[in-house]
């Protein structure tokens, strides 16, 4: 826990995000909540073992790798975090009460366990804000320019949950509108993938990255979930990556995603994802 609450943690020269400039016109931004296990100097190691940051609790393991693939293959800007969802999760709502995790995967967190309002608040303000304005930033500099951008977001989910084996591959998460999901589940079972529709997850949720950049602004976007033991190695990632950017490519060139027409209603099936089943 940080001993000095009155100053930024910039005190740690820790940026809160690592931004990939890619080309404003790409029509595609990539993002990346979950990219790092890093945590600033003043926070420790949360009171864990070196060990548990190295585990899903703790980041999402081989989407930092995947996502910047991606962005080179499209010449696509990027965001992604640089801090351990431990920290602060930047995929939740500013009010949600997982933002700062106190167990995760049956994990409790010391340095989480004290954190009170005043503490949220900082760490809200020094991590939390400044990737989702960056994030924020990033999509009007692509509206202004040119064409409306898609946006996909980069995760990892577990080979299994508690025993159970998870069967898929790779899973679409999205929210209220189809638009890019139901052709890229199509086209992901095509190329002999076992996708999930919003599985091992549901994607609505209120407050996460997408439902407040994406969902609100009218934009096409989802949420792409790929089981870790696909990409826990550099060289795995990127050939996933690889594999994606071909599947991804006839689908994002279609005009009709490239329009901020579509009005949807944010449905919020869940005010809160557990932050245990990550």
């Amino acid at each position: 826990m940080r001993d000095d609450r009155s100053g930024s943690p910039a005190c740690d020269a820790f940026g809160p995000v690592e931004e990939i400039a890619g080309r404003d016109g790409a029509g595609v931004l990539f993002v990346c909540d979950h990219a790092t296990n890093a945590l600033p100097q003043s926070y420790g190691t949360l009171g864990l073992e070196p060990a548990d940051l190295t585990r899903h609790i703790a980041y999402d393991i081989g989407a930092a790798w995947v996502t910047r693939r991606l962005a080179t293959a499209f010449e696509a800007p990027a965001i992604l975090s640089t801090f351990s969802r431990l920290l602060i999760d930047p995929n939740r709502g500013a009010d949600d009460p997982t933002l700062v995790p106190k167990l995760s995967d049956r994990r409790i967190i010391p340095g989480n366990e004290a954190a009170d309002e005043a503490e949220v608040a900082l760490r809200r303000d020094a991590f939390w804000s400044p990737y989702r304005r960056a994030i924020s930033a990033r999509i009007e500099a692509m509206l202004a320019r040119g064409p409306v951008p898609i946006v996909i977001s980069i995760h990892s989910f577990t080979p299994s949950w508690r025993g159970d084996p998870r069967p898929w591959e790779v899973g679409i998460l999205w929210d209220s509108d189809p638009r890019l999901a139901k052709p890229l589940i199509e086209a992901l079972a095509a190329d002999g993938l076992v996708t999930g529709d919003n599985e091992p997850y549901d994607g609505a949720l209120i407050g996460d990255t997408l439902d407040d950049e994406v969902t609100r602004r009218g934009l096409a976007g989802l949420l792409i979930e790929t089981r870790q033991d696909l990409i826990e190695t550099q060289d795995r990632a990127e050939a996933w990556a690889d594999r994606l950017a071909r599947i991804l490519r006839p689908l994002l060139a279609r005009p009709d995603l490239h329009q901020a027409a579509f009005h949807p209603s944010r449905t919020g099936r869940f005010q809160s994802r557990d932050p245990i089943k990550e």
